[in-house]
């Protein structure tokens, strides 16, 4: 395999830098757990493809877009095939393209994986939320009860599945080199009552505790502030420092919405910063949920 001319090109092609895109960060994830999963180191799969060591980083950072001889190669030796290897080939030829939408039409792993892979790499996480609890800081029992609600033909096993990969994210906050969160909720998915009075109680006193997490900072839109620019709908945006470009992500009934450009952005880091200025302080925010909380008892 050393003395194969294509390979050997391929890693001799030069690219222009450029971000990586979504589908790019996301091909790149998924060639890292590949390798991991079949127990190979980079130096191994050198070896086995002739791909040297510094291509194979560039492409599992997100840095160059392999070329398909090359995936074909990577693929071949991770073992590869059937409807997993052509959701990875389409992913290589569309790799460029900035913006993605990833339909919700194909279970729990492919629905989730993309935006999981990305808030594990996020530096910060800016979460906006007009009707539920954000993800992160929701407990077992309101999860259910969110999941079950939104999702009436889900079987007791599909909601299962998805409060279980729920509570894995939420390991993410635990972690020693945790992502700063800042969560901004309007006051109303404070008062819609999720699995009944004991299940937001123990809800709002979570948030009460979460928001004296150093890492955490949560602030509410009151009803008192009117309307606001967040009122068209939720988002979140990861912000990775260096690493990459931010992400602007958006849960919607269509799929799961990545946006990229440069204008989309500068408008939802300017909306958010709006929601935070016309947000209770974090203070005020605990004393209110501690509130709120006690009148359920």
């Amino acid at each position: 395999m050393h003395d194969d001319p294509e390979v050997r090109d391929d890693v001799l092609v030069p690219t222009r830098r450029q971000p990586p895109t979504v589908r790019m960060r996301r091909l790149a994830a998924e060639l890292r757990r590949l390798r991991d999963a079949a127990g190979l180191s980079q130096e191994d799969v050198t070896n086995q493809t002739g791909v040297n060591v510094a291509t194979l980083y560039r492409i599992e950072t997100g840095r160059t877009k392999p070329q398909l001889r090359t995936l074909n190669a990577l693929l071949d030796t991770y073992g590869v095939t059937g409807p997993s290897r052509d959701a990875l080939t389409l992913l290589q030829r569309d790799a460029g393209k900035r913006g993605w939408l990833n339909t919700a039409d194909s279970g729990l792993p492919e629905q989730y994986t993309a935006y999981i892979n990305f808030e594990a790499e996020a530096r910060e996480i800016l979460n906006f939320e007009a009707t539920f609890i954000p993800g992160l800081l929701q407990t077992p029992d309101y999860a259910r009860q969110v999941i079950a609600g939104v999702l009436p033909a889900a079987t007791d096993d599909d909601i299962q599945r998805r409060v279980d990969a729920r509570l894995k994210r939420q390991e993410l906050l635990g972690t020693p080199d945790a992502p700063q969160l800042w969560a901004v909720i309007d006051e109303a998915a404070l008062h819609r009552r999720v699995g009944g009075t004991a299940v937001m109680r123990d809800q709002l006193r979570h948030l009460a505790t979460q928001a004296r997490n150093p890492h955490i900072t949560i602030q509410v839109i009151p009803f008192k502030a009117g309307a606001h620019p967040g009122m068209p709908g939720s988002f979140i945006i990861l912000r990775f420092g260096m690493i990459a470009p931010d992400i602007v992500y958006i849960d919607s009934m269509g799929g799961d919405l990545f946006l990229e450009e440069e204008a989309e952005l500068i408008r939802h880091n300017m909306v958010f910063e709006h929601l935070r200025a016309v947000a209770l302080s974090p203070s005020d925010t605990v004393t209110l949920l501690t509130s709120l909380g006690e009148d359920h008892d």
